[in-house]
C-alpha cells in the first residue's frame, strides 16, 4: 500500500510513536502479553498511542513530543484540508480489572461553553473480551435526568443503565452526551476526539472527584450509541465512518504495493494511524529506513508521506484509523 507525496509542504515519512501508560485505579498490574509492561504501585489503565505527551519513536523527529510535532508541521502532517493544525485524534488500549466511573462526556458546543476546545465523541473496537464482557451504553428506556440525579445520590444509579454484551471484533460507538461505563471483560481499542474531558457521575465509592452538574447538564437521553455492523468492501472493511473518525480493518499481502491506501485519494492526502490489533508488519520505502510495526504498536503516516510498501511479517491484522473533518465543526 502506498500514499502519494503531498507536493506543496516538505514530506515526513511514515513514523512509529511510544505509547504513554497511563495510571488508573481500575487498571491492571501486568499488561502483558498486550504490552511488555509492568506497574509499579498504581495500576495501568490506559495506554496511550497518540496522546499529545506521546515520543515520536523513528524517523529525523525521534525523541519529539507528538503535540510539538503536529505544531510544527501540521499541514506535512494533516494536509490541506485540516481545519486545524491540532492533533486530531486520541487513540488509547482500555484495560479495566474493575469498572469505570460511571461518566458522560461533553459535545463540542458544551466543551467550548466552558473555554475547552472540543468535546468527546468517541469508539471502541473490542481487541479481546472474556464471555460475560459487558459495558454501559446509555440509558433505560424512560429515564428521566431527576431520576439520574437521585439515583447518583443513593447509589442505585446502575440500575438505569442500559447494558450491552461485547465480543471480540464488536465496534461500539459512544457519541458526547452518551451516559457510559465499562466493566471487566473486554480490551477495548478507543478512537476519540483528541480531548480528554469526562464528567464522572458515579465511581463507585473511589476518592475521586464527580462532576454531578456538569455531567447530567452533558447528558443526552437519546444517542446514537450502539454497536456499528462492518460494511465489507473490495478492498477493505470500515468498522465505522462518523463525524470525527474512520476506522477500517484493511487486508495486507507481503509485500503488497498500490497507487494509494484504498480508500483514499491522491488529490485529497490526509493523515492516517496504522494500528496493528495482531500480528507485525514493517512499513518501507525509498528515501526513508523501514518502521517496524509491532504487535499492538502505531505507525502516522502523514499526508506527505513519499510512496511506502506494507509488509506482512506474520499475521498482520492492521487497522487504519483517519480522522474525518465534520462541515463546520474543528477537531
Amino acid at each position: 500500500m502506498a500514499d502519494s507525496p503531498q507536493s506543496s509542504s516538505p514530506q515526513i515519512a511514515p513514523f512509529r510513536i511510544d505509547p504513554h501508560f497511563d495510571v488508573r485505579p481500575w487498571g491492571y498490574q501486568d499488561l502483558r502479553p498486550w504490552f511488555d509492561k509492568v506497574a509499579g504501585d498504581q495500576p495501568l489503565g490506559e495506554v496511550w498511542l497518540t496522546g499529545d505527551m506521546c515520543l515520536v519513536a523513528t524517523g529525523p523527529h525521534k525523541g519529539k513530543r507528538l503535540d510539538l510535532l503536529f505544531n510544527e508541521s501540521h499541514q506535512a502532517l494533516l494536509g490541506p484540508a485540516s481545519p486545524s493544525p491540532a492533533s486530531p485524534l486520541l487513540i488509547k488500549v482500555l484495560f479495566a480489572k474493575q469498572k469505570l466511573s460511571v461518566q458522560v462526556h461533553p459535545d463540542d458546543q458544551m466543551a467550548q461553553k466552558y473555554g475547552d476546545p472540543r468535546g468527546k465523541t468517541e469508539c471502541w473496537y473490542a481487541l479481546a473480551a472474556e464471555p460475560d464482557a459487558l459495558v454501559a451504553l446509555g440509558l433505560k428506556p424512560g429515564v428521566t435526568l431527576n431520576q439520574i440525579e437521585q439515583e447518583i445520590h443513593a447509589g442505585t444509579l446502575e440500575q438505569s443503565l442500559n447494558l450491552l454484551p461485547v465480543s471480540a471484533g464488536d465496534m461500539i460507538f459512544v457519541d458526547a452526551g452518551t451516559v457510559h461505563a465499562i466493566w471487566p471483560g473486554p480490551i477495548l481499542l478507543e478512537t476519540q476526539q483528541n480531548c480528554d474531558l469526562t464528567y464522572r457521575m458515579y465511581d463507585y465509592g473511589r476518592p475521586r472527584e464527580l462532576h454531578i452538574a456538569k455531567s447530567i447538564e452533558a447528558t443526552k437521553l437519546h444517542t446514537r450509541a450502539g454497536k456499528v455492523a462492518p460494511a465489507a468492501l473490495a478492498d477493505r472493511t470500515v468498522l465505522i465512518d462518523v463525524e470525527y473518525f474512520r476506522v477500517e480493518r484493511i487486508p495486507v499481502t507481503s509485500c503488497r504495493a498500490s497507487s494509494s491506501l484504498p480508500g483514499q485519494t491522491a488529490s485529497a492526502p490526509g493523515l492516517a494511524y496504522l494500528f496493528a490489533a495482531a500480528g507485525t508488519g514493517r512499513i518501507s520505502g525509498p528515501g526513508f529506513e523501514a518502521v517496524d510495526l509491532p504487535s499492538r504498536a502505531i505507525v502516522a503516516v502523514p499526508a506527505s508521506s513519499p510512496a511506502f510498501v506494507v509488509e506482512d511479517l506474520g499475521g498482520l491484522d492492521l487497522i487504519r484509523i483517519t480522522p474525518n473533518w465534520p462541515s463546520g465543526k474543528s477537531l
